[in-house]
């Protein structure tokens, strides 16, 4: 392997260990949303709240579950592909899928936030924090580094 190319490889390794790195925060972040999630269906209380809830409930849901995927998927990539030459590719993709996990699990947080403020204070109060929590995920982990990313 001629040097550039080593070097080249590198400065992938680097990057993909970072990558998963960051995906350790927020895999576990998840997971302990997703469990949450889960255990909210087995309730009384939510075995007698309206479909409203219940709808929320399962997007929310999907939305964890759709983040738990996408946020293990590079893993998962790196080490079927690790010793075959896929380095670049694996990077590029799970560079990807971490900002489809990351946005999934946004709404999902953004979801549960709604549904607590729903069930506490009801539902007026339940959408405008969900809404808050939405603009706030959108500006502090998109809108922001995106803007900062153009200059």
């Amino acid at each position: 392997m001629s040097e550039p190319e080593a070097s080249e490889q590198q400065r992938l390794a680097r990057n993909l260990n970072e990558l998963l790195q960051e995906l350790r925060i927020a895999q576990t972040g998840v997971q302990v949303l997703f469990g949450f999630l889960l255990s909210v269906a087995f309730t009384d209380r939510y075995a007698r709240a309206d479909a409203f809830v219940h709808v929320v409930h399962v997007i929310t849901v999907m939305f964890a579950a759709i983040a738990v995927c996408f946020l293990i998927t590079p893993a998962a990539w790196h080490r079927i592909l690790f010793r075959h030459g896929r380095r670049e590719s694996i990077v590029t993709n799970a560079s990807t899928f971490a900002v489809i996990g990351l946005a999934s699990l946004a709404a999902a947080t953004t979801g549960t936030v709604l549904l607590i403020g729903y069930v506490v204070f009801g539902k007026l109060t339940g959408v405008v924090l969900g809404i808050g929590m939405g603009a706030l995920f959108g500006s502090l982990w998109f809108t922001i580094p995106m803007s900062l990313r153009r200059r």
